[in-house]
């Protein structure tokens, strides 16, 4: 073949046969896309009631590592000041709060970064507290997402896929994080299961446990995995128990701390 036909040929496969860069992004408008049309699909058909997926939390509230994630001081009083105001000094990564891709990655997109679109999302909640209740770290598997999909119907892409163990009914006390021995113990995501979940184009997950991967992970095979894909995760939310598996859209109200790798949120949800 000559060489100016053999450039055209070229040519002619790079138009035709999109590299796998210009499928990622056109994957990732789509999914956005679809996920903000569900989205306002779920809200014109909304009742309107609000539930409110956000613990209060305090110094006392659980933490992963067992240290206070918040702590206040009051600069101004109003009996003296004429106003209120704390100091507040935050651990990004307590109460309910997002976890954004860079959290564990190396370059991934930090809060400031999260597509403003991916954060309004048509919820899935998958009910696991039967397993939750015989084993302490279950997961939610792949078999366990087919089973829903069975019930419920195709997962929209874009959507927030949460998983209700029963946990958030635990918080504020002792064992939302651990068993009586010290253990870490509350359910999570499997691998295998965010790795469907991915395929399907689903742009965060949210567990009412203090990490997306079960108490006793050791490689964190979850967080590397999903949040390495560029996806966000929302953890400790509450009250998942008073929504249905379908039909409600989540407002992940993210901070937008420059380069922050996840933070406390307001997550609201409309049914």
């Amino acid at each position: 073949m000559c060489n100016t036909c053999l450039m055209e040929s070229v040519r002619a496969s790079v138009r035709t046969h999109p590299t796998a860069f210009e499928r990622s992004a056109v994957a990732a408008a789509q999914s956005r896309a679809a996920g903000t049309g569900a989205a306002r699909d779920n809200l014109a058909r909304s009742t309107g009631r609000v539930v409110d997926l956000t613990h209060v939390y305090d110094d006392a509230f659980p933490t992963y590592d067992g240290h206070p994630g918040i702590t206040m001081k009051a600069i101004n009083e109003f009996g003296r000041d004429r106003s209120n105001l704390f100091r507040l000094t935050i651990f990004e990564h307590t109460g309910t709060h997002v976890d954004a891709p860079l959290h564990f990655s190396a370059d991934g997109a930090s809060l400031s970064e999260l597509d403003p679109q991916k954060l309004l999302c048509p919820l899935c909640v998958i009910d696991i507290t039967a397993k939750a209740k015989d084993e302490v770290n279950a997961m939610v598997m792949p078999e366990d997402i087919e089973r829903w999909i069975s019930a419920n119907g195709a997962i929209p892409a874009g959507a927030c896929f949460a998983m209700h163990s029963g946990w958030g009914a635990k918080a504020p006390g002792a064992s939302f994080r651990n068993t009586p021995d010290g253990k870490l113990a509350f359910p999570g995501f499997s691998k295998a299961a965010t790795d469907l979940l991915a395929e399907m184009g689903v742009a965060g997950i949210a567990v009412d446990t203090l990490s997306l991967d079960p108490g006793n992970s050791t490689d964190f095979a979850v967080h590397y995995a999903w949040l390495g894909g560029g996806r966000f995760g929302v953890e400790c939310v509450a009250n998942l128990d008073r929504l249905p598996a379908t039909g409600a859209t989540v407002f992940v109200g993210a901070p937008t701390h420059r380069g922050g790798t996840g933070g406390p949120a307001r997550i609201l949800a409309v049914v």
